[in-house]
Parts: structure tokens; C-alpha cells; sequence
């Protein structure tokens, strides 16, 4: 795991298998263990949230993003990177170098 290192379109990310998540309906709701919290995504989060059952860069989300909700790269890179802090920080998911 990368600590403290920005995310950036090469960023790797992906959920730790210690989460738990289920899905409700268009949404997900997900308990952090380590403080019991629980968070709720909506159907965009969702869709991010599936993508980082594996390893994922941010790039290959934003495409996916792109493609799924017809919004412009630059626009859809910025607030990927913004949700994908505030996951990280939330401990919900993992910066993580491959290779």
C-alpha cells in the first residue's frame, strides 16, 4: 500500500479484501470495520466501487466513467480523484503499486 502519495491518473487503487459491501438496489452501503462505520455510494459510487473489487488504475476508471455517464474526461478525472481521496481517507480503499 502507498501511504501518503497523491493519486494521480496512474494511481493503482483497488478495495481491501477486509471491506464489506452490499449491494441495495443502484447503491452500495459499505462497513468499515476497524471503527464500524458504515458509508453509502450512490449509483456513480457503485459503479466506481465494482471497478476496485480488483486492482484498477484511475485512468481506466475515468475512461469507464466516461463511457458509462457521457461526461467529458476532464471533468470525470477531477472528481474521480476527489472521491477516490476522500475513499482513501475514509480507509475504504487502498493506493497500492503493482509489479
Amino acid at each position: 500500500m502507498v501511504q501518503g502519495k497523491a493519486l494521480c491518473s496512474d494511481s493503482i487503487v483497488r478495495v481491501p479484501e477486509r471491506e464489506v459491501s452490499s449491494r441495495l438496489g443502484d447503491e452500495v452501503a459499505i462497513l468499515e470495520l476497524d471503527r464500524g462505520v458504515y458509508y453509502g455510494l450512490n449509483d456513480t459510487g457503485a459503479f466506481l466501487w465494482n471497478l476496485m473489487q480488483k486492482p484498477v488504475r484511475v485512468n481506466e476508471m475515468r475512461a469507464a466513467l466516461v463511457e458509462e455517464f457521457h461526461v467529458d474526461a476532464e471533468t470525470a478525472e477531477k472528481d474521480l480523484l476527489r472521491v477516490l481521496a476522500d475513499l482513501r481517507d475514509a480507509g475504504l480503499i487502498e493506493h497500492v503499486e503493482i509489479g
